[in-house]
């Protein structure tokens, strides 16, 4: 879709990346190594210079409580995987990012 992406090797990897270079929009999975999901998104919304990055969380934890976790963390969006495809992605961070 044309963006230029970094990736991570898990969530400690994504909160280094985060804090070393400006990001339009930070994706990402919830289970991850060494950091998940939930702590990085928390991480990013707390810091001043990052809290206005959008963040979307992709995950495949369904349950309404989980969502409204993420959401409740600052989460812009949250994506179960299997009940959308790329195209819904690439809209979403679309959205975010304009």
């Amino acid at each position: 879709a044309g963006y230029q992406v970094d990736t991570a090797v898990d969530g400690a990897d994504g909160w280094a990346k985060a804090q070393e270079h400006a990001y339009d929009c930070i994706v990402s999975d919830i289970e991850m190594p060494n950091m998940n999901g939930w702590e990085l998104c928390a991480r990013v919304k707390r810091e001043m210079r990052l809290a206005e990055t959008p963040f979307v969380l992709i995950t495949s934890l369904s349950k309404d409580e989980e969502r409204r976790r993420g959401l409740e963390l600052g989460a812009d969006a949250y994506m179960v995987k299997g009940l959308f495809n790329e195209q819904e992605l690439l809209e979403t961070v679309e959205r975010l990012v304009a």
